[in-house]
């Protein structure tokens, strides 16, 4: 298994994190694609990845965007361009729009499309962070049109919001949701659409399921997540977890 999607940099591993790499490793979990989301956190972000051989990518955060500043755009360029011959930046992201965080709303706009003409140049995948902005997501990336396409991580929406996505070629990211009882769309959008468009993640540190003892998330979760989503597919973890892999190594070309 690859956890699509875990900050395993951040602050929250630092007292423990060879140990967590060591039961990840103990749980069949193989890596995990390590996401960027603001310069302060780059360079030990990218330091991480080369330690534990992670896959990882660099962009700018929504919630990191600044009122309109070319310097910030210009950072993740030069970041970007001393790693270009490292094997495993694979994606630009994790980058999007948040409408709950309304204060930035237009340099958040202005910050995204200027990392998605840099996916589209540098013909990386992207890795989409989309809370309440689905229509202006889909508008953008229509426009765009990604030729490796991305992930929408953490998804939870409905069968329609999922299509959608799926035929501009984008993958689902599905996380610790699908395990809360609540999450009654969610679940019936993941019975019915095909493996090829999931990948499974955690959004570690964040995002830990709703019955969980544990307030810090963990790549260790996967396993559940996989259950759930092969209980709701009526089909086996072992081949969730194959497309899930296989879907991850084909977006990312790991």
């Amino acid at each position: 298994m690859i956890d699509s999607h875990a900050h395993l940099d951040f602050p929250e591993f630092d007292d423990d994190r060879q140990h967590l790499f060591d039961e990840m490793k103990h749980a069949g979990i193989e890596t995990a694609i390590i996401p960027g989301v603001s310069p302060e956190h780059w360079d030990k972000q990218i330091a991480v990845a080369r330690q534990f051989s992670c896959p990882y990518a660099l962009g700018i955060h929504p919630w990191y965007c600044q009122s309109d500043s070319i310097t910030l755009f210009n950072d993740l360029k030069g970041t970007i361009s001393r790693c270009s011959h490292d094997e495993n930046l694979v994606a630009i992201g994790e980058c999007g729009l948040d409408k709950l965080r309304k204060s930035n709303w237009q340099a958040q706009l202005v910050q995204f499309e200027r990392q998605l003409e840099l996916a589209k140049e540098l013909e990386l995948p992207i890795i989409l962070h989309v809370v309440k902005a689905h229509n202006e997501m889909l508008t953008l990336l229509k426009h765009y049109g990604l030729p490796k396409g991305g992930v929408i991580h953490g998804f939870y929406g409905g069968v329609e919001l999922a299509n959608e996505y799926i035929r501009l070629g984008y993958k689902l990211g599905i996380g610790g949701l699908i395990l809360n009882d609540r999450a009654v769309k969610l679940k019936k959008c993941i019975a019915s659409i095909s493996l090829n468009s999931i990948l499974i993640e955690t959004d570690s540190p964040s995002m830990a399921p709703a019955n969980s003892a544990e307030t810090r998330n963990t790549p260790l979760v996967l396993h559940s997540i996989v259950k759930e989503i092969a209980n709701l597919q009526k089909k086996t973890s072992v081949l969730i977890s194959e497309h899930a892999f296989l879907n991850t190594m084909q977006l990312f070309d790991l």
